[in-house]
């Protein structure tokens, strides 16, 4: 089970890393959080990529601010915020969505909007 988990970790870190370069030309999938995961793989099979993504001048600062002091960047934030926004008035838009379905997801947003803030 030991020697699979090198290329398993390996494997996890190159799915995130290409998720996170997908997401980084989409606006509403964030691509930080797919690039936090990638070092955390990374960290566990291969320290060559890790650095990669750590020393990359766009993908690496808010990865390390996020590693290091659990912060996400001001800038961040607003395009979070802008993204949920849009995301959430899409939903009442386009689904116009009952009251049972409209309450879990408005928490679910309220909650997402606290932790981006708090951090």
């Amino acid at each position: 089970m030991q020697r699979l988990k090198r290329p398993v970790f390996m494997l996890l870190g190159l799915l995130s890393a290409g998720i996170g370069i997908v997401a980084a030309f989409l606006p509403v999938l964030p691509s930080t959080v797919f690039f936090i995961l990638a070092v955390y793989f990374f960290a566990r099979s291969s320290p060559t990529m890790e650095a990669w993504i750590l020393d990359h001048n766009i993908f690496g600062p808010p990865v390390m601010a996020w590693r290091d002091h659990g912060a996400i960047p001001r800038r961040a934030k607003y395009f979070a915020f802008s993204g949920m926004a849009f995301g959430y008035l899409g939903l009442l838009y386009f689904a116009k969505p009952g009251w049972l379905l409209l309450v879990p997801v408005s928490a679910f947003f309220a909650f997402g909007a606290w932790y981006v803030g708090s951090r």
